[in-house]
């Protein structure tokens, strides 16, 4: 427990002696706002809850917990408004702070959950029909940071990719793909209508000609469908490694075919009355779970639905271990999420909580010009041309600098620029700043050998600072709660201006007052720490100079 806590802790315990009631809705809010500091550096709601349920004057009850409340690490407490307590630390506990969190390293902004989760994250699952476009970009970088962020602080994660590899859009791919290489060869052959129209398939066909020749007309159907598959799952899988995600599972839905999975998940939702037969084909009662209409399972030709793949593939997620599902989709599936949710409490997972995570498409501008794509219409913005435009550490930040309901507009210009303008430059700029100082210092004899003692000397312009590191351990388990994971961007763009605000005003290396030098590094060897963690949990690089 760290001095924050503790406060927090010895406040509730206050409270319990002058006022009853439920105090788990209590908040301490940490004051990082340099535009606020005069409101102080803690601030909670209690007096005004507690008051609201016991039908008390709040601003009373506030006075008289200001007045009873002493801990050694608060300089004053000033009651706010109808009721709010503003908490003044003393300077000994930011030395207490800046200590902990220099002994405890990243293992400080843990939260160490009593009950740890086996998380399965299931995020991009695109079909293998093509390559990876900006939207997949998006659900990538959200599914990834939250998995390091749960990861993190102390649960099991699975990040999982599910391969749509089985159904109607395979054997339309292989038709498209076939009619290319027909093309290729000079063979009269149309892409069907509702076929693959993106010159990736003709590129590709060049390379299956080279390898199988004139014979490639000779193969059958299934072949066509195959080798597409193969080759474009396999470039969706580099392309998601240079994007720096890297998946526990890739997950093929042709196993729950082969394997009678599909089956066994659907006498389930049948023993527990929730499929029916009707015109020969056998359905799911999804009506009964909020959905506009019941699905179809199994059609009247005896051929399985791609609902019913979903339900043997969520039980089998469960089989495997997992007890908290959380998905990843772009907005375009919203209709799915209740279908989903029903086939969750058909089967009786509510042990096993489903959550789904949607988020809106994005749209690419370029010199001031929205580009349009389509994936059918063989015009494509993919990823992969995004990534090695703009990089991937510029890539992943953009991605994910925006809420995920929001619309994302990814401005190329913006990402291209290397000035204090781009905000992956502006932070890794104080990284590599911060670096920078401290290892200047090593060719100072009176700087060497930093201890925890030195944060004795710390003053005021490092409060805020040292508190906006503190706030980075509540940010993460917020985010993991809430899976609010672009509130990351935020943090380290936010920590960024804090440390170039105070290296404006602030000497460091000053060696006329060695002890305040010695202090400040101190708190730079944390400030480093925090930005290496965060960036971490980003998947951004820390380079040593730019």
């Amino acid at each position: 427990m760290n001095t924050i806590q503790q406060i927090q802790e010895a406040f509730k315990q206050q409270l319990r002696t002058v006022a009853t009631g439920d105090t788990s809705k209590i908040i301490f809010t940490l004051n990082v706002d340099e535009r606020r500091q005069q409101f102080g550096d803690l601030s909670t709601n209690a007096a005004l809850l507690l008051a609201q349920q016991q039908n008390q004057n709040p601003r009373e009850l506030a006075d008289a917990l200001a007045q009873q409340f002493k801990h050694p690490m608060i300089k004053k407490i000033v009651v706010a408004g109808p009721g709010f307590l503003n908490l003044y630390l003393t300077t000994e506990a930011y030395v207490k702070l800046l200590q902990e969190m220099l002994e405890q390293k990243e293992d400080f902004f843990k939260i160490r959950p009593t009950s740890p989760k086996n998380y399965n994250v299931e995020f991009v699952s695109a079909n293998p029909t093509g390559p990876l476009h900006i939207g997949h970009g998006r659900g990538g970088i959200i599914g990834d940071v939250l998995g390091n962020i749960l990861k993190f602080i102390g649960h099991q994660v699975v990040k999982e990719f599910y391969i749509n590899d089985a159904g109607s859009q395979i054997h339309k791919l292989g038709l498209s793909f076939k009619a290319r290489c027909f093309q290729a060869l000079g063979i009269d052959m149309n892409v069907p209508e509702d076929g693959y129209q993106g010159e990736y398939l003709a590129n590709l066909a060049q390379d299956c000609i080279k390898k199988y020749g004139k014979d490639i007309t000779q193969k059958p159907d299934n072949f066509f469908a195959e080798y597409a598959k193969t080759k474009l799952l396999a470039e969706q899988q580099e392309t998601l490694k240079k994007f720096g995600i890297t998946f526990d599972v890739w997950f093929s839905e042709n196993i729950l075919h082969e394997h009678d999975k599909i089956n066994e998940a659907i006498k389930i939702l049948q023993e527990r009355g929730y499929a029916y037969e009707d015109e020969q084909a056998l359905w799911f009662k999804a009506t009964a779970f909020g959905d506009d209409k019941d699905r179809v399972l199994r059609k009247s030709d005896g051929s399985w639905t791609y609902v019913a793949s979903d339900v043997a593939y969520m039980l089998n997620k469960v089989h495997r271990g997992a007890d908290h599902l959380i998905m990843v989709l772009g907005q375009d599936h919203h209709g799915y999420v209740d279908r989903m949710q029903g086939l969750h409490s058909a089967l009786g997972l509510e042990k096993e909580p489903l959550e789904i995570i949607l988020y809106q498409l994005v749209s690419l501008k370029e010199a001031g010009e929205q580009v349009r794509m389509s994936k059918r219409a063989g015009r494509i913005v993919s990823l992969l041309d995004v990534i090695e435009t703009v990089g991937t550490d510029v890539a992943r930040f953009f991605f994910l600098n925006r809420k995920a309901d929001a619309h994302l507009e990814f401005d190329l210009d913006l990402a291209l620029k290397k000035t204090d303008e781009n905000p992956v430059y502006y932070i890794q700029y104080a990284y590599v700043r911060i670096n920078s100082i401290i290892k200047k210092t090593q060719e100072i004899d009176q700087l060497r050998n930093i201890t925890a003692q030195d944060a004795q000397k710390l003053t005021s312009s490092e409060h805020l600072l040292i508190k906006k590191m503190l706030a980075l351990k509540d940010l993460l388990h917020d985010i993991s709660t809430n899976y609010h994971t672009h509130q990351l961007t935020y943090y380290a763009l936010e920590l960024a201006q804090a440390f170039h605000a105070y290296y404006g005003k602030n000497k460091v290396i000053d060696l006329e007052n060695i002890s305040q030098s010695r202090a400040r590094l101190l708190m730079l060897t944390q400030l480093h720490t925090t930005f290496t963690l965060t960036l971490k949990l980003l998947g951004l690089s820390q380079p040593e100079k730019m």
